[in-house]
């Protein structure tokens, strides 16, 4: 007990509250002023957006605003956003908005794809609040838009939001066509880079990354394309800005995938060898 109060003595003596402050201070030095995003607002926007796509996502508390209401506190909650972030285009907000109607569309494609792929959906109500990779790849579209804006930042955070929640990581910078089916959506990544062809399939656990990165590059593809009908099983990796998965192809669980490959080809891992023991127990 005596070597406890000591110590804490010690502790006590040694903080040294001005030292702490400036250090700090040198070390905040490094970074530009922070904007005041937090990922906890940008969810909130996310979720309210969301509304806007699939009206089974309305928020609680918007549910008795009209959608007049909704969409002009929507506007207002981006602009003050935009006027956070240094350099973003608040005149482009606008036309984002009118986007909506357009992603909301696509978005309802992709619902009715899981729908009508996947043998567990018993409804469309069910994928729409019960699918993490349909909240995934709707914020993704929502991003892309804002992206394509050129409105800095809230873009990633809005994707960064989704892979919380979901699991699926999805740069928004990708070009993703429709419908796109993602099963599960648990450790799903797709790149910066990424070109998705329309009718593509993905299971959990897929790769779609970047092979070599050369230190400074932020222009060069890095990533794969994949082309139109693809499906891709859990698990798989594909790597490689020049890497093409040709059109209706099959690329199997596991496979690690490092070159291209033309439409209509079956991708497939040769699984290990294996050995089953039985021990009878007398």
């Amino acid at each position: 007990m005596e070597t406890a109060h000591v110590q804490d003595m010690i502790t006590e003596d040694s903080f040294d509250a001005e030292t702490i402050r400036q250090k700090l201070q040198r070390h905040y030095e490094q970074y530009d002023k922070p904007t005041g995003l937090t990922l906890e607002s940008v969810g909130h926007l996310t979720e309210r957006l969301m509304g806007l796509m699939f009206p089974h996502l309305t928020p609680e508390n918007e549910l008795a605003l009209s959608l007049d209401e909704r969409l002009e506190s929507i506007r207002n909650e981006i602009k003050r956003i935009c006027k956070r972030l240094s350099g973003a285009h608040c005149a482009s907000l606008d036309a984002f908005l009118s986007d909506l109607p357009d992603i909301a569309s696509v978005s309802h494609q992709d619902a009715v794809a899981i729908y009508e792929g996947d043998p567990a959906a018993r409804s469309l109500e069910e994928v729409i609040l019960c699918y993490p990779g349909l909240f995934a790849v709707t914020a993704y579209r929502i991003a892309h838009d804002l992206l394509k804006r050129d409105i800095p930042l809230l873009p990633r955070m809005i994707t960064e939001f989704a892979h919380q929640k979901t699991g699926m990581d999805i740069h928004p910078g990708a070009k993703i066509g429709s419908p796109f089916f993602v099963d599960h959506a648990t450790e799903i990544v797709i790149g910066e880079t990424t070109v998705i062809g329309n009718n593509v399939k993905l299971y959990q656990g897929v790769t779609l990354g970047a092979l070599r990165i050369k230190p400074g590059d932020k222009v060069t593809k890095r990533h794969p394309t994949i082309e139109d009908n693809v499906v891709i099983y859990a698990n798989a990796t594909i790597l490689g800005g020049e890497t093409v998965v040709g059109r209706n192809s099959i690329i199997g669980g596991n496979v690690w995938l490092t070159q291209s490959v033309p439409p209509h080809s079956r991708v497939m891992f040769k699984s290990c060898e294996t050995e089953t023991i039985t021990k009878i127990v007398k």
